[in-house]
């Protein structure tokens, strides 16, 4: 094994290289994570340093490094009903409200946005065909992207620890999953009701491809990125969406710290943000 270091100066570089192609910013308290995973990419590809890594890695005729190196630095941890107050706010409210400003004929179109393993689209699904009854009468269309590939992958495949089903009911898992050995395989209707694909959420051409989204999730990504490139991701967030669509952020997340183009709306004690009318 290669006794490989990161400097300073390599870390600046990189950090600075990365937050560039993905929007995503590292600062010093990152420092440990980055080093693990850059070392480890560093290693794989047979690189005696950094130098000679980072080089190739840039000016490779392909993305195939960088798409590894972009897979090794993300966090994907989620579980199946997080934060459920927000998915019972989109059955009792806003789906209604949507459906309202819409002709029946057009479906109602719902984006998350990161995808991770595909909990969250997946959980938006359930919500909606145990707790929205207009689910009988429109047509919804769920998509989920995500910057890393592999996780992609994992949410096609669809098949689940038990933790990731902790916060599920017996009726729920007994319903949506069937039990393979110790993982729980989602059922082929809901699989084939979510369309993933990669997405950069700081790319305006990555995110030009999704037009008329009345719902977007975008829950705990926007804290990754440096202001720049919240406004950025915003802009397109907003530019993706129908008039008087929602969004919905993580429980720490605040629009109003990023952008003055969306309206805080309050269902209860639940904020969500809306693109005017």
């Amino acid at each position: 094994m290669n006794n490989i270091a990161i400097s300073d100066e390599d870390y600046k570089k990189f950090c600075e290289f990365f937050y560039r192609k993905t929007g995503i910013f590292f600062d010093e308290s990152k420092r440990y994570f980055v080093d693990k995973r850059l070392i480890e990419r560093i290693e794989a590809n047979g690189a005696p340093n950094f130098r000679s890594y980072f080089v190739k890695m840039r000016f490779a005729t392909d993305d195939v490094e960088l798409q590894a190196l972009i897979n090794s630095m993300t966090v994907n941890e989620t579980y199946f009903m997080r934060e459920d107050y927000q998915f019972k706010v989109l059955t009792e409210s806003v789906m209604d409200e949507i459906v309202r400003h819409k002709r029946s004929a057009d479906p109602v179109r719902i984006w998350c946005i990161p995808s991770s393993t595909g909990e969250e689209p997946y959980s938006v699904g359930i919500s909606l065909l145990e707790g929205w009854p207009g689910i009988n009468e429109h047509d919804v269309e769920i998509f989920s992207s995500d910057i890393d590939t592999t996780v992609l992958q994992k949410a096609r495949i669809a098949k689940y620890s038990a933790r990731s089903l902790m916060r599920m009911s017996e009726k729920m898992k007994q319903t949506y999953f069937k039990r393979v050995g110790d993982e729980y395989q989602l059922i082929n209707d809901l699989r084939e009701a979510v369309t993933f694909s990669q997405c950069n959420l700081s790319d305006a051409n990555d995110t030009k491809k999704f037009k008329g989204i009345d719902v977007v999730f975008c829950r705990n990504l926007l804290i990754y990125f440096d202001d720049a490139s919240r406004r950025m991701a915003v802009q397109n967030l907003y530019d993706s969406m129908s008039p008087g669509g929602f969004i919905f952020l993580g429980h720490s997340e605040s629009m109003s710290r990023m952008s003055s183009l969306f309206k805080l709306r309050k269902f209860g004690s639940v904020i969500v943000y809306q693109k005017p009318l």
